[in-house]
């Protein structure tokens, strides 16, 4: 993109300029907090590994600091933003920093926890998003599930989110985000993100994470395999045969159904693989338990 780009990209000052210029004052209720460096904006959209034939799910492009990097790439972006002001202004700015590339863009108002596929016309390729961190996973697994056609993601979380996102089994960090993301396929980080890079400054640190969509489970089913990450994790120091005994009628069937999935009844949530809840929900399943626990 750098040297021959004709996409005007926003620095600190433009920022600030069209903050004011829409009267929009960062609320920490959003997590508003806008990329306002274009090294970094550069640095997502290479990341993202774009091209022309794919369609971008952007979520929460703010003033538009990234939406005109990730247009920069020749890629086609479907921007959304819970924020009707702040989404009201972005196909202007497109259109006036990045004019010849406006077509591509399709910008909705909308939050992206209730996006469906109906939602969009073409099927969207890639997410990319710089999220707050109190919706991030949430919003990652949704968009995942709802739309199987993203093959891969890249998104800017907060340091401590992104170690749970990639955190593998045993470690200390493992835990639901862990276990739900590895269903649809491998997260990894992809680099930190200093806070200097963002208006205003967060008083947290920022990470990247790079996500591919792989296959799931060959045993079990999503909705009851959540189902148990979530009880296993609800009290994540109790052995699992005791942590599930709500679900088998007492501990000793909870035990019985773990070794027939092969698992240790006195394992604990922390060691297991997605698989290997996915084949304890096989056993849910067979033994017609009541997955509303």
């Amino acid at each position: 993109m750098a040297g021959t780009s004709d996409v005007a990209l926003l620095g600190p000052a433009d920022v600030r300029s069209l903050a004011a210029e829409l009267g929009i004052r960062p609320t920490k209720k959003l997590g508003q907090n806008f990329v306002h460096d274009p090294n970094t904006v550069r640095r997502v959209a290479g990341l993202a590994e774009l091209s022309g034939e794919d369609v971008v799910l952007e979520v929460g492009p703010g003033l538009g600091s990234l939406t005109l990097g990730l247009l920069d790439t020749g890629a086609s972006v479907v921007a959304v933003e819970v924020d009707s002001g702040l989404a009201g202004c972005l196909a202007r700015t497109v259109a006036g920093r990045a004019g010849r590339h406006s077509d591509r863009l399709t910008v909705l108002c909308a939050d992206a926890l209730r996006l469906e596929a109906a939602d969009l016309e073409r099927p969207p390729t890639t997410l990319v998003a710089n999220l707050p961190y109190n919706v991030a996973v949430p919003v990652v697994l949704h968009l995942l599930a709802a739309f199987p056609s993203v093959r891969r993601a890249l998104v800017m979380v907060q340091a401590e989110v992104a170690d749970r996102m990639v955190a593998g089994p045993g470690s200390r960090v493992y835990g639901v985000p862990s276990v739900k993301l590895a269903w649809f396929g491998t997260a990894q980080r992809a680099g930190a993100v200093p806070r200097s890079v963002f208006w205003p400054v967060p008083n947290v640190d920022s990470a990247l994470v790079r996500f591919d969509r792989g296959e799931p489970p060959a045993s079990g089913d999503r909705e009851t395999t959540f189902a148990l990450v979530d009880a296993a994790f609800a009290q994540r120091r109790k052995m699992l045969r005791a942590a599930l005994a709500p679900w088998f009628g007492s501990a000793a069937r909870a035990a019985e159904s773990l070794v027939s999935a092969g698992i240790d009844p006195a394992t604990r949530g922390e060691r297991l693989t997605v698989a290997d809840f996915a084949r304890l929900a096989a056993q849910v399943r067979a033994a017609d338990c009541d997955v509303s626990q």
